[in-house]
């Protein structure tokens, strides 16, 4: 993690072609403009055509992809990729947020207020549920971005997107101001980050979403994808709960 080339990459995009077209009107968003730029400097690396698709970077680490939402339209893309090369699929996180009004047509902006959900790495399950069966590949590799933004968010009739939940707005654009982690699992990193420390030798999905801090629920998402990655096995039930233990393999 280099936070100085971040700031760098942050000042780079803004102070570039953002700067006379304003936020949100150029055709790739901000977040994914910087962390192209912070991964990869050299914009000869971005871009590049392999197997009939565009990849954001190609360089000496191999394939970059960089997703904020949306891993189902990466599947064909990683059936090209891994085959060839490793991949490194980068998901950026908002760990702290604040929002903040505009007006596209005129650029004023409302008062910044502070979100009060606070982002964490586990936010990634819903997405690589959609790509499951590339996530045991020994290419593929994934690095979370935790990130603190600005978010602006725009009235629909003027942002031309659909309309959000919280008071008709919708999100139009999100502005990084600091890089606060890098976690890079999968390949030679393996699942071991999301495992809590204190589990039992066997247990639940009860245990492994208390541990976790992330709740019943979601723990047993997570435990689906863990086994499917094969982090952790299933052994049998315990009640009416399936009952988990740790694989032999390296986490």
């Amino acid at each position: 993690m280099d936070r100085e080339r971040f700031f760098d990459a942050v000042q780079s995009v803004m102070n570039g072609e953002r700067q006379q077209a304003g936020i949100g009107t150029y055709g790739e968003k901000t977040i994914h403009a910087v962390l192209k730029r912070y991964f990869e400097p050299y914009s000869d690396s971005h871009e590049q055509k392999i197997g009939g698709f565009v990849a954001d970077i190609v360089g000496e680490d191999g394939i970059i992809e960089i997703q904020t939402a949306g891993f189902e339209k990466l599947r064909k893309k990683l059936e090209a990729f891994l085959s060839v090369s490793k991949v490194t699929v980068v998901y950026p996180i908002p760990r702290n947020k604040w929002i903040i009004s505009i007006d596209p047509e005129t650029g004023e902006q409302g008062k910044r207020r502070r979100s009060p959900r606070k982002g964490t790495p586990a936010d990634v399950f819903p997405e690589l549920y959609k790509i499951k069966p590339f996530l045991g590949n020994e290419n593929f590799r994934l690095c979370i971005v935790m990130l603190d933004v600005d978010e602006y968010r725009a009235p629909p009739e003027k942002s031309g997107l659909k309309r959000g939940r919280r008071r008709g707005y919708v999100r139009y654009d999100r502005i990084p101001r600091e890089l606060a982690e890098e976690i890079y699992l999968g390949g030679e990193n393996g699942w071991g980050y999301f495992i809590p420390q204190d589990l039992p030798e066997e247990f639940t999905s009860y245990d492994f979403g208390k541990l976790s801090g992330t709740g019943q629920k979601y723990g047993s998402f997570m435990l689906n994808i863990l086994t499917d990655i094969g982090a952790v096995k299933r052994i049998g039930r315990k009640g009416r709960s399936y009952l988990y233990r740790l694989s032999d393999r390296d986490l």
